[in-house]
Parts: structure tokens; sequence; C-alpha cells
């Protein structure tokens, strides 16, 4: 499955912060991270964070697009849609 994902480095703290949707009406998953942009380490606390509220390996996650920018694509492997919306609750609409 994939998610979208947009990503607040220096966010000052590491949370999930629910669902909103972009200017398309698509849905974006809001992720805070409290590490900076610098060198990818938003890039790996965001990976990390999300798998943290799967309940999935870091492995299972890569970023397939977005990797220097705050909206990215993120693949997880070996889930499903219906499994990550139990995890994250579903976007509305």
């Amino acid at each position: 499955m994939r998610l979208t994902v947009r990503v607040t480095p220096r966010g000052g703290r590491d949370a999930v912060e629910g669902w909103t949707r972009d200017e398309a009406g698509r849905p974006l998953l809001q992720l805070r991270v409290s590490a900076v942009a610098a060198d990818g380490a938003a890039n790996v606390a965001a990976i990390a964070l999300l798998a943290k509220a799967l309940d999935a390996p870091r492995s299972q996650l890569s970023i397939l697009r977005g990797w220097s920018a705050r909206v990215k694509q993120i693949e997880v492997r070996d889930m499903t849609e219906a499994q990550a919306y139990a995890a994250l609750g579903a976007p509305d609409g």
C-alpha cells in the first residue's frame, strides 16, 4: 500500500497528527518530527515514526517520491489499506 504524507521537520516532537487533504482533495497524513531536514534526518525520523504507528518493521517502509520535499509517497510492503487505516484511522470522505 502507498501513503502520501506531509512531514514537518523541526516540529518539536514526533507525532502523527491525522489526515488532511491537499489542494486537489487527495488525503495526506500529517507527520511532525523533531529532526531537522538536513542529511535525510527528517526522512529517517518520519519512517521510524510511521513504522511505529503502523506496528511494522522499518524495513517494510520506503520513500518512493519526495525524498527532498515535505510531501512524500511512502510504500508500506505487506500491509493492506484496511490494516493501515485500522492503525492510523481512515481519512474523512
